[in-house]
C-alpha cells in the first residue's frame, strides 16, 4: 500500500475576511485561534493519520507555510497563476506514486472534535482503498446559504448543490438527507488523475504539462494560464459515478466570512457589548456602539471596516471593487 498524504490547498486570498486577510497574509496563517494559524492547525490535526505532507500554494504567500511545516516531512508545489482546486490537486497527485491515498485539505478551515474528525478520515481511506473519491459531507446545524451541499442517501451520493437561497437552505434542513460540502476529499493519486483525464481532460493534459515543466517545485507561468480555471466540484465530483460521502459529526467552519469568525470569537469569550457588537483586530482605541446590533468593527493598521454582520457575504465585493482599481490594501 502507499503512503497516507496529507494534500494542504493554500491558494485563497480570503477576500470575504478583508481587511485582516490580505494576499500577503491571507486568512489561513492568521494567528488568532488560540494563538496559532489555521494552517498550523490543519497540519496538527493530519499528523497522527498521514506519513507526509504536500503543499500547494501560492508564490504571494509560500514563505508564510515554510515554519510551520518544519516539523513534518513534506514537499511545496509552488503556483505562480491561480487555477482552482482541479488543477491544484492534479499537481499534488502528479507528485505522488499512483497508490497513494491522498488527504485532500483546505488549509483555512476551522474544525473541532478530533475524534470525529479522524473516525471519518479512516473511514474514508478505506473507501478511497477501493477505488472510490472520497467527499466529506457535515451534518448541517442551520440553514445556511454560505455553504454547497450534497444530497446523499448512506454513504452514497445523490447530488451535488450550490449555495441555496435561504428558503432552499430550510427545506433541505428539514428533508434529513443533506450535508454541507466540507471541500475536503479522499482518493488514491491514480484514481484522481484517471477520472481528471476521463472528466475534463484539457484540465488533465494543461495541468500534466505544467507540472513536468516545473522548476524546483515552481510551475511555470505561462504554461499555468493555459488549464482551465475549475473547482475539483465541477470538474470531476458531480459528473463521476465513483462518488462516496461520509457523512461526518465533527465541527466545521470554513471560516469564510465575518458571521463564522464572529461565532467563534464569542464562543471563546471574546468582547462584545449589550448588543452583540464587537470589534475585531488592532483594538487600539476606546470603540463605542449607539443605536446598532450584531455590527463587526475590523480594524487595522491602514483599513477599517464596519457592518452589519448580516452583510458579512459581501465583503468579498468590497475586497473586488479594490483588486479592479489595484489598490494596495489587498
Amino acid at each position: 500500500m502507499g503512503k497516507i498524504v496529507n494534500v494542504i490547498l493554500s491558494g485563497g486570498v480570503g477576500s470575504r475576511l478583508w481587511p485582516l486577510s490580505r494576499k500577503s497574509k491571507p486568512k489561513q496563517y492568521l494567528s488568532i485561534f488560540n494563538e496559532k494559524s489555521l494552517f498550523e492547525l490543519t497540519i496538527e490535526r493530519n499528523q497522527s493519520v498521514c506519513d507526509h505532507v504536500v503543499l500547494v500554494g501560492s508564490v504571494q504567500n509560500i514563505d508564510l507555510a515554510k515554519e510551520d511545516l518544519k516539523a513534518v516531512s513534506h514537499d511545496i508545489i509552488i503556483e505562480t497563476v491561480p487555477r482552482n482546486t482541479a488543477a491544484a490537486i492534479a499537481f499534488a497527485a502528479l507528485s505522488r506514486d499512483p497508490d497513494d491515498i491522498l488527504i485532500v485539505t483546505p488549509s483555512d478551515h476551522l474544525i473541532e472534535g478530533d475524534e470525529q474528525y479522524l473516525q471519518a478520515i479512516k473511514r474514508g481511506i478505506e473507501f478511497a482503498k477501493e477505488g472510490s473519491l472520497v467527499t466529506f459531507g457535515i451534518n448541517p446545524t442551520r440553514p445556511e446559504t454560505g455553504y454547497g451541499y450534497i444530497e446523499s442517501e448512506g454513504n452514497d451520493v445523490l447530488s451535488f448543490r450550490e449555495k441555496p437561497n435561504f428558503d432552499t437552505a430550510k427545506d433541505f434542513l428539514k428533508s434529513g438527507n443533506f450535508l454541507w460540502n466540507s471541500g475536503i476529499f479522499c482518493f488514491k493519486a491514480s484514481t484522481y488523475l484517471q477520472e481528471l483525464e476521463r472528466f475534463d481532460p484539457k484540465v488533465y493534459t494543461a495541468s500534466k504539462a505544467t507540472f513536468d515543466a516545473a522548476k524546483a517545485g515552481i510551475l511555470d507561468e505561462e504554461l499555468s494560464r493555459k488549464i482551465p480555471s475549475k473547482s475539483v466540484d465541477y470538474a470531476i465530483m458531480e459528473r463521476s459515478d465513483s462518488i462516496k460521502v461520509v457523512p461526518s459529526f465533527f465541527h466545521w467552519s470554513d471560516m469564510g466570512s465575518f458571521d463564522s469568525l464572529y461565532d467563534y470569537l464569542v464562543a471563546k469569550g471574546h468582547p462584545t457589548d449589550e448588543h452583540g457588537n464587537i470589534v475585531i483586530g488592532e483594538i487600539g482605541k476606546h470603540t463605542v456602539f449607539l443605536g446598532l446590533q450584531n455590527c463587526v468593527v475590523v480594524n487595522t493598521t491602514d483599513a477599517v471596516l464596519i457592518m452589519d454582520k448580516a452583510f458579512a457575504q459581501d465583503v468579498k465585493h468590497v475586497y473586488e471593487l479594490l483588486e479592479k482599481e489595484n489598490s494596495p490594501l489587498i
